[in-house]
């Protein structure tokens, strides 16, 4: 057992057995760890010196809940589950809550998913103040399976359990005790040695003894609970219309509430195990550990190196980015000094900041105190001088190369030689941007998605010359400020809008072949897409979408459809959102909405690309305009990877989810492809490519794999490796 998770126990001279989960880094609930729990538990309860339980994790974390990564193995046959009900009914209902034995859960760090479950299932439960409880599971496309959806309605009440478990909101020790989940707030140092004596009392009848399936005083009466859960249906339809789990956790709350608890206990065992092998899940698995193997970087974070410490950051440019990103530092307690060319601009950019801070304070996230202490970490300048200092320099000024490098070669004259300089383009190739400096081994992207400080990526750039150091350092940096990660190669648009650069332009072609525009956004939305690539296009602005689209254009002139429908657009200031006329009409609270005037300008964009409308299209139905936008996307991500761009699949998964929308429950862009099949991904673009050009045509990786039958997302040996 040494290697393996298991539960410890030590009995005291008190009669207080203290069992102890021990499985790190979480004290995770393995197989292995919940076989030994009933083990103890068994010994515990057939000892005549053991009068009560307590229960805890080791190291000051009770547990993290369910091993996930179990999950695989079940999902793909390898390993056998444990009969269905076993741990919510036999191990958790009629052993550790039925016992004659009373149980007391000591709370420390988290008590999330199965950890709560098992917490719940004992007979009271102390917290510390700063301990995170809750049921994230929906997060993995299942519900709670060991007796969750049953115990917590009866511990806090229907409505606040809904929302705990349906938006996997957790909450604090000191929430949780107002909410009665826990019962006593104590210190950590204290803790276990009070739920021992608590455990005494409620074996000596001086405190009460509580089952907390069996409980109903916080039970809504049946008529107001129906009502609680038919809002709260309606409402999981309509944040998440392509997911049934959310649906499923109501119908097995509900269970309980009308058919008692053991019955809502047996449909939430059939219901987990059924919603573990869906591809929901899968999915969302799969996303899981994509996100966490981001910062795993061969031949640099395998190296050994240590980050090392960055306190003050330079940002050169305060627009729309340049705050955001000061935003984001500030927020995790680095101190930034902001540069920019004048005082109106400076003005402006403080502006930005603390408008960003102010609409946290609004939201309830932030006091107004610690809004203040945080904007006090701003510093802004109009000169280079404060710069001798900083440990990081990121550049975040328009998107003109000889500006870019004007400013790196100043940076080297001002900053230290150890000082990480970053830029954040989206587009430029980092060697152009570095080409007038000596040091080009600290030169390296940080590309970060608008708005900076709210979008959870982060695409770290490195050239050939970028020193492994440097891309360690800033590795560290995106931690620290909670961004996701990836480390990609250089080339023009990098890995992210490289790879969805076809998204609109594939949009574009099949508008002035005939189909609709407002069909397509709404085929991309009901796929999961947060908004379809026209609206995306009136949102960024057509100015920015038609430069990026030249770039494009150069660097890859055999694969780009040239539209001309935005540049006619732009002739008549119809620029999108900001101008309240794109795709759109806009109105004074930028809510949007069709415009019949849009089918001039298509016309003229049809009769300019000397094209015929095919009336067929528009008979299409969404499953096929999802695969005519997306399935470019794959293949441009396809050369990404064969190029060495990126350096696993499972990073355009996360790249596709976090900086472009891509719904998470399909697991990415790679991992829905891969449910398809590169063969028939590879058919139909060959098809497409026959009818409309080579924009189309399908890579050579993509064919390879499409014929040998491997998945698109299966490890490559890269000859060309831009990595």
């Amino acid at each position: 057992m040494a290697n393996k998770g298991r539960a410890e126990m030590e009995v005291g001279a008190d009669g207080v057995a203290l069992i102890t989960i021990v499985n790190p880094p979480v004290n995770s609930l393995s197989i292995d760890v919940l076989l030994s729990l009933k083990d103890n538990y068994e010994q515990a309860l057939s000892r005549d010196d053991v009068k009560a339980i307590v229960i805890t994790g080791a190291k000051g974390k009770f547990s993290g809940g369910f091993d996930i990564s179990a999950f695989g193995g079940v999902q793909g046959g390898k390993t056998e589950q444990p009969k269905i009900g076993y741990i919510s009914i036999d191990l958790l209902t009629d052993t550790l809550e039925a016992a004659r034995k009373p149980s007391v859960a000591a709370i420390d760090g988290l008590a999330l998913g199965g950890g709560l479950e098992v917490a719940m299932a004992c007979h009271a439960r102390i917290s510390t103040s700063t301990a995170q409880l809750g049921l994230p599971e929906l997060q993995l496309g299942v519900i709670p399976g060991f007796g969750g959806t049953q115990r917590l309605p009866r511990l806090v009440g229907l409505t606040k359990a809904l929302e705990m478990i349906l938006l996997s909101k957790p909450v604090k020790g000191e929430e949780a005790y107002k909410l009665g989940l826990v019962d006593a707030i104590i210190p950590r140092d204290e803790l276990v040695k009070t739920a021992r004596f608590w455990a005494l009392e409620i074996a000596a009848c001086r405190k009460p003894w509580i089952r907390s399936l069996y409980k109903t005083d916080k039970l809504e009466s049946l008529g107001d609970a129906r009502e609680i859960l038919k809002f709260a249906r309606a409402q999981a339809q309509k944040q998440a219309a392509n997911l049934q789990h959310p649906l499923v956790c109501i119908d097995v709350i509900e269970e309980g509430i009308v058919s008692g608890p053991r019955a809502g206990l047996r449909k939430e065992a059939h219901s987990f195990q059924t919603l573990l092998l869906s591809e929901t899940c899968k999915s969302l698995v799969h996303v899981f550990f994509a996100q966490r193997a981001t910062s795993k970087v061969p031949g640099i974070t395998d190296l050994g190196l240590m980050p090392r410490k960055i306190t003050k950051v330079g940002i050169l440019g305060g627009g729309l980015m340049g705050s955001g990103i000061a935003t984001a530092l500030i927020l995790s307690n680095y101190a930034v000094i902001l540069k920019e060319v004048n005082e109106s601009f400076l003005k402006a950019g403080i502006d930005r900041v603390k408008a960003n801070l102010q609409s946290r304070v609004r939201k309830g996230k932030m006091t107004q105190d610690k809004c203040e202490r945080t904007l006090s970490l701003l510093t802004g300048v109009l000169d280079y001088e404060s710069f001798k200092d900083v440990d990081l320099v990121i550049e975040a000024v328009i998107e003109n190369v000889s500006l870019k490098q004007q400013i790196f070669a100043d940076l080297e004259k001002y900053c230290s030689l150890n000082c990480v300089l970053a830029t954040n383009t989206s587009t430029i190739d980092l060697n152009l941007v570095g080409e007038k400096t000596k040091s080009r081994d600290r030169i390296v992207g940080a590309h970060f998605f608008s708005p900076a400080h709210v979008m959870p990526l982060l695409e770290i750039v490195r050239t050939h010359e970028t020193s492994p150091q440097v891309v360690v350092d800033l590795l560290d940096v995106g931690k620290r400020i909670r961004k996701t990660p990836i480390v990609v190669g250089n080339c023009t648009g990098f890995a992210v809008n490289r790879m969805f650069f076809p998204y609109t332009q594939s949009a574009l072609l099949f508008v002035d072949y005939g189909l609709d525009v407002y069909k397509i956004d709404r085929a991309c939305t009901k796929f999961g897409m947060p908004m379809g690539p026209f609206r995306v296009a009136d949102l960024v602005g057509f100015g920015v979408a038609v430069a990026t689209g030249m770039q494009y254009l150069q660097s890859f002139p055999e694969r780009v459809y040239k539209s001309m429908l935005m540049s006619i657009m732009i002739e008549d200031k119809r620029t999108g959102e900001a101008t309240r006329k794109g795709f759109y009409k806009y109105d004074n609270k930028r809510k949007a909405s069709p415009d019949p005037e849009l089918m001039k300008y298509i016309e003229k964009s049809r009769n300019m690309a000397g094209v015929t409308p095919n009336p067929e299209l528009m008979k299409l139905p969404d499953k096929d305009i999802v695969e005519m936008v997306f399935f470019p996307v794959v293949n441009e991500a396809c050369r990404v990877l064969d190029e060495g761009i990126a350096v696993k699949a499972s990073d355009l998964d996360i790249a596709s989810i976090m900086g472009m929308g891509f719904p998470p429950y399909r697991g990415g862009i790679m991992f829905w492809a891969d449910s398809l099949g590169a063969n028939y991904i590879c058919e139909r673009l060959e098809a497409w490519s026959k009818m409309y050009g080579d924009f189309f045509k399908p890579c050579s990786y993509l064919t390879e794999r499409a014929a040998k039958g491997i998945p698109l997302s299966a490890a490559a040996n890269r000859t060309r490796a831009r990595l």
